[in-house]
């Protein structure tokens, strides 16, 4: 049995924190065009941009220690993460990637409010759902389909509700039942992913999928499914305890598999992509927070350099990662994750 009732006020608070952050028409959203110069990585084919800095250059590609040429030792591509900042923002949080490289996410302006984003062939474009306090953008498909959440009052989470932005055109996404609804991932057939809540928080946050027929939750207390892969066998997510320990889970053909990150003392499970990659972050035991990816040879740490913080919160079919990290003077900027060999021969 479950029990939402001894979940500390500490734990709460992370995760609404964590919650917040996870993160009409286009015509009512402005546009923020940047004409970047050309750029040619010795050897490729091709050289995709995935990020630009706050002054609207490129973001510098960082590559493993060590690697001078974009490949490995043993041949296999080289890892480069590339930031992202959206122009004049305070804050920078990237939350999804399609296939495509189209990339979604949150943005602080300087005033403080918040917007969503997306950030395709290197222009950015800023998301608002009409007459909202706030906006953010957390999941995009491959026919450019995007859900996220708007904040229609000050209050908590109970006044935030989920939204698609389909060809244009913003539609609810709320779950009958419940004040407050995410919409955190969006599948190319459509179904929808997220978290529901109420006042209480935690007892009334449960995973759900939206598909054609309706709305289905799982009965774990303070669960949130965050991804699935394209066919919805097998869903990625993250609950609490009645501990108040954080655990990242899977659900294969129905069945609900808790998993954590060797070592570490709060696991997140974020998305997944069609191979089974699994993307999130976790706390070891000194309090720092770091990314992984889970593939089939173990986990991998995520890292941005010089970051006091680094989270993974998406991953693409060709496993482009994105995420956001904090800088030394504490300010958060986003990221994209990605192997040089693989961007330059995927189409």
């Amino acid at each position: 049995m479950f029990s939402a009732r001894k979940i500390s006020t500490s734990h709460r608070l992370l995760l609404v924190t964590l919650l917040l952050f996870a993160g009409a028409t286009f015509a009512r959203a402005g546009r923020a065009r940047v004409a970047l110069p050309a750029l040619h990585f010795p050897g490729a084919k091709a050289a995709p941009v995935y990020g630009i800095n706050a002054a609207g250059a490129p973001g510098d590609p960082l590559q493993t220690p060590g690697d001078q040429t974009g490949v490995e030792q043993d041949g296999t591509p080289a890892v480069q993460l590339i930031p992202i900042d959206f122009p004049g923002a305070v804050l920078t949080s990237p939350q999804g990637i399609n296939p495509a490289g189209d990339i979604v996410g949150i943005y602080d302006d300087a005033s403080g409010k918040r917007h969503g984003f997306l950030l395709s062939r290197g222009n950015f474009t800023s998301i608002d759902y009409p007459g909202a306090v706030a906006t953010d953008a957390r999941g995009i498909n491959k026919h450019g389909d995007i859900v996220g959440t708007y904040t229609n009052a000050p209050g908590g989470l109970q006044n935030m509700h989920g939204y698609l932005l389909s060809h244009g055109s913003f539609s609810e996404v709320q779950h009958p039942g419940y004040l407050g609804t995410i919409a955190q991932r969006i599948l190319p057939n459509g179904n929808i992913y997220g978290c529901t809540h109420n006042t209480d928080f935690m007892a009334s946050m449960h995973g759900y999928v939206r598909t054609a027929e309706g709305y289905t939750a799982i009965d774990v207390p303070a669960s949130m499914h965050n991804g699935a892969t394209p066919d919805g066998s097998t869903i990625v997510g993250l609950y609490t305890d009645m501990k108040g320990m954080t655990h990242g889970y899977l659900i294969e053909d129905g069945e609900f598999t808790p998993f954590d990150v060797p070592g570490s003392n709060l696991t997140e499970g974020w998305d997944i992509n069609p191979q089974g990659d699994i993307v999130g972050d976790f706390r070891d035991t000194a309090g720092k927070f770091h990314g992984f990816l889970q593939t089939d040879d173990g986990y991998t740490t995520i890292d941005f350099p010089a970051a006091t913080q680094t989270v993974a919160r998406g991953i693409n079919r060709r496993g482009d990662i994105v995420g956001r990290y904090i800088d030394a003077n504490g300010k958060l900027h986003g990221f994209v994750r990605t192997r040089t060999r693989e961007s330059a021969s995927v189409k």
